[in-house]
């Protein structure tokens, strides 16, 4: 069996196809002309803007050309991460999906379901023509996931409706009604190289097989940072052995907790074996720090050449301080709304540049308060600085502030109480979704978010649940037929 043969079968085609259209963030280049090709092909209005983002419309079914226009809205580009020993290229190779005990997973890769089955969900309903609905405008959207870059330059005249269903949600059952905001902030460290120092061996070691996750939904579930803990480690052994480090490389997205990380570590040869004896216990340690959260963690040390320069003692020590010191993970709970996150920060990734000596360190804050957005945001600036780094931030992006008495809430909630026989849950989430910038540039918009069962986004164990697909399409077909 592959998805095609999967139960509600349009959308699951969709899917499928969708799965065959590389589609990395900031190079959508051919799933927009995908989507300009499939509108073309079955004969759909549609219109594209100078940033990349796409509407695709259809016409009211008859007895509902009275009704409010329906936006349904859906981000086209991926997070491309895989596990590092696989050989796979985002921009040209198809995601290869299979079947896994009810749920959809990809081999060794992202699987796009986030937003790739709210893309099909709406493609379904143009398709559809045994549905019943009000005009459609099904909208696409740019770099959502580095950037928001489709929702802060959608042109003007795109969107007519006044009721948008972001199908951009990651559990079925709940309806989201407010998310939070968020802004990067990035550090450049310049560094003085040196000679790599006579009589020293060294090893590369490699932190891996963690969680990970987005750096949004996933941030209260305690999952370990690489970053940090192989920081931790060459902090403390800086005590014990005069270290010299080459390299230190962690991490790859900025809205996904990294998996991953390793350095270029040198130590006096003689201290060798009980260098790689220290590392491997404190493996061990951390394993016993994180049983509950991380299962699968690895430590890994290696022999490696000798480099024919490191990094200059002090400047390895204020990077190691650097990211030692930097706040990372959930930094407080909402006193407004009971479990929420209100505000954290994520070590997203450390990237070295040998040739120009250069150190990026980037790293994302999220609130739903908007002071205390810009506040995360300080604390690391503060460190940066005070570590000698030039401090750049992004320009954020804003929350989506809840209406809990907007019609088309109340319609949702009662949709789905009729189907299933059970209330939805009401809430607001942490992630960043596109809807705040949407109500800045069409403040009469009501909105709300929904879709189907996916853990594991942003990483290569994201999958989604197949019995919630058929559920999230019921959803969005009875809503569409009621909604007035």
């Amino acid at each position: 069996m592959t998805i095609r043969d999967l139960q509600p079968k349009l959308i699951w085609e969709q899917f499928d196809d969708i799965t065959r259209v590389p589609r990395p963030s900031k190079k959508e280049e051919k799933i927009i002309e995908w989507l300009v090709a499939w509108a073309e092909k079955h004969g759909f209005d549609y219109k594209k803007d100078a940033t990349g983002n796409v509407v695709i419309r259809k016409a009211a079914t008859k007895g509902y050309e009275d009704r409010q226009t329906v936006i349904l809205q859906s981000h086209m580009d991926m997070v491309c991460e895989k596990n590092s020993d696989l050989e796979f290229d985002f921009e040209t190779q198809p995601i290869e999906t299979y079947i896994d005990d009810g749920w959809v997973r990809a081999k060794g890769t992202t699987l796009g379901a986030d937003c790739g089955i709210g893309m099909a969900a709406a493609l379904a309903v143009l398709l559809d023509e045994s549905l019943e609905h009000p005009a459609i405008e099904a909208l696409f959207t740019v770099d959502e996931e580095t950037g928001l870059t489709g929702a802060f330059g959608l042109g003007e005249g795109m969107l007519e409706g006044k009721y948008l269903l972001n199908l951009d949600s990651e559990d079925e059952g709940e309806i989201f009604i407010g998310c939070a905001g968020g802004i990067d902030t990035v550090a450049t460290m310049e560094y003085n190289k040196e000679e790599a120092p006579d009589g020293y061996a060294y090893v590369r070691l490699e932190v891996g097989d963690l969680l990970g996750g987005h750096s949004g939904d996933d941030i209260d579930k305690g999952r370990a940072n690489s970053n940090k803990l192989l920081a931790r480690f060459l902090y403390n052994a800086c005590d014990t052995f005069m270290i010299a480090v080459e390299r230190f490389e962690g991490g790859n997205l900025r809205n996904a907790i990294p998996r991953e990380a390793y350095a270029i570590v040198g130590v006096p040869a003689e201290s060798m074996e009980d260098f790689k004896e220290r590392y491997m216990e404190f493996g061990e340690a951390l394993k016993e720090e994180f049983r509950h959260t991380e299962p699968r963690m690895r430590f890994s040390v290696a022999d490696v050449e000798t480099p024919a320069e490191v990094m200059n003692y002090d400047d390895m020590c204020v990077l190691l301080l650097a990211i030692v010191g930097l706040p990372n993970g959930v930094l407080a709970m909402s006193h407004a709304v009971a479990g929420l996150v209100e505000t954290s920060s994520n070590l997203a990734s450390v990237k070295f540049n040998l040739e120009e000596a250069k150190i990026t360190i980037t790293t994302s804050q999220r609130s739903s308060v908007e002071s205390a957005k810009l506040y995360a945001a300080q604390t690391i600036e503060s460190v940066f600085y005070l570590s000698g780094c030039d401090v750049e931030h992004s320009d954020g992006y804003p929350g989506w502030t809840p209406n809990p008495d907007s019609t088309l809430l109340k319609t949702s909630v009662e949709c789905y109480r009729q189907l299933f026989a059970t209330e939805p849950k009401v809430r607001a989430i942490h992630a960043g979704v596109e809807c705040g910038l949407f109500l800045e540039k069409y403040p009469h918009l009501e909105m709300i978010s929904f879709g189907p069962t996916l853990r594991g986004v942003h990483s290569p164990d994201e999958r989604l649940e197949i019995s919630t697909v058929d559920k999230f399409w019921k959803l969005l077909v009875e809503l569409l037929k009621v909604l007035k």
